[in-house]
């Protein structure tokens, strides 16, 4: 048996969750292609997918990242410097222990998973430490749960109209007053390297 099987969950000090759909691949390799093996938080993708199809993602952002990239299946517990990739169709939750589970409640806003769904569990579970990031995407999913996120001193990211590919997402969560920064894709990574770190963006 492995010296580190009944090792301490180690909890981060942030956790990171970044939400897309519609233009999202684009958008979620640039900011991952910029962070280092090193980043001291993990990071949870949730991407709209159809999942009557096979999802390439995992293979697709391993390529892009130095970070270690994992699908979720329900039990994985938090790590910095590891991706956790949404199922699609299933709700990504977090739990306060930093294990993630997996679940089929109804859809909200129409799609499964849900950001809305996975911010208001991050931000239940790791209040100011949680970042959520809304990136391009069609519809409104995210804008509730960024205000859950902010309820609990979470720091809020939205991406910029100019950066991205459809604004209906980030425009929503934007229009809620609770962005905490509003970026282009290209800023967005160098913000989170200097929020992990307990710096300021300016």
């Amino acid at each position: 048996m492995s010296d580190t099987t009944f090792r301490a969950f180690e909890r981060p000090r942030h956790v990171v969750a970044l939400a897309a759909s519609a233009g999202g691949l684009t958008a979620v390799s640039q900011i991952l292609s910029c962070l280092p093996a090193d980043f001291p938080a993990p990071v949870l993708v949730l991407q709209h997918q159809d999942p009557h199809h096979r999802s390439w993602l995992p293979e697709i952002l391993t390529r892009r990242t130095e970070l270690r990239v994992t699908q979720v299946r329900g039990g994985e517990r938090l790590a910095a410097g590891t991706v956790f990739l949404s199922l699609p169709g299933r709700h990504l939750l977090v739990a306060a222990d930093g294990t993630l589970s997996l679940s089929d409640t109804d859809r909200v806003r129409f799609v499964r998973p849900s950001a809305d769904v996975l911010f208001a569990s991050l931000a239940e579970s790791w209040d100011g430490g949680a970042i959520a990031v809304v990136l391009t995407g069609t519809g409104k999913d995210g804008a509730d749960g960024v205000c859950a996120i902010k309820s609990r001193g979470g720091t809020v990211i939205v991406q910029d109209e100019a950066s991205s590919e459809f604004f209906g997402m980030p425009n929503a969560a934007a229009l809620t007053g609770t962005a905490d920064h509003i970026l282009p894709l290209g800023a967005i990574a160098a913000a989170l390297m200097k929020l992990t770190a307990g710096g300021i963006v300016v």
